[in-house]
């Protein structure tokens, strides 16, 4: 829980700089999303609650419309009985980095965007205490997002988008292995600034 707060601190202390920097016309940008996330399949047979989650990323743009991003985030879905016991939270945690394709919408301001990458997370299984009883370890997985970006000011952009994540682990508690793919729709929207 200390990192996934030091996380949140970075980025939050980050977001004034992003903010006051050079404007449109730059190569680079930071993305600060909040989101909702919900599972849409069963994860190792538990049912999942809707739950929470954020991300920060920087983008770099390669040529007129495609940028390249990296980034790190955090969502947690918690679950009332699982196969891990009762009063479980799961959170997946990791970095992320793709390709995003961003077109304009004639001389609206707005633009429609299509990102897609893998994800290098782990999932962290906690008790209602909030102690950590597995770590699955990092593996690969990936991810696909469609959305809008839409112009507030020369140097910020609202950007809401519909993502698509999935991501295959293997989960051991009391010594027995279970494998696990975390499948989840999230409802985002995130502010970006051009650096």
């Amino acid at each position: 829980m200390k990192r996934t707060f030091h996380a949140i601190a970075l980025f939050v202390l980050l977001a004034p700089f992003a903010a006051s920097a050079q404007p449109d016309g730059s190569r680079w940008g930071f993305e600060l999303r909040p989101a909702l996330s919900v599972a849409t399949a069963r994860f190792g047979g538990s049912a999942l609650d809707p739950g929470l989650g954020f991300e920060g990323t920087f983008s770099y743009r390669m040529m007129p419309h495609l940028h390249a991003y990296a980034g790190w985030g955090w969502h947690r879905m918690s679950a009332g009985q699982s196969f891990a016991g009762s009063d479980m939270d799961f959170e997946e945690t990791g970095y992320t980095f793709g390709l995003q394709f961003v077109h304009p919408l004639g001389e609206t301001g707005v633009e429609y965007l299509f990102r897609a990458g893998a994800v290098y997370d782990h999932i962290e299984t906690e008790n209602a205490d909030g102690d950590i009883v597995n770590d699955s370890k990092h593996g690969f997985g990936w991810q696909a997002e469609a959305g809008v970006s839409v112009t507030v000011t020369e140097s910020l952009s609202l950007q809401p988008t519909l993502r698509f994540r999935s991501l295959n682990r293997t989960v051991t508690i009391g010594g027995t292995a279970t494998d696990v793919g975390l499948r989840a729709l999230t409802v985002g929207a995130g502010l970006r600034w051009a650096l």
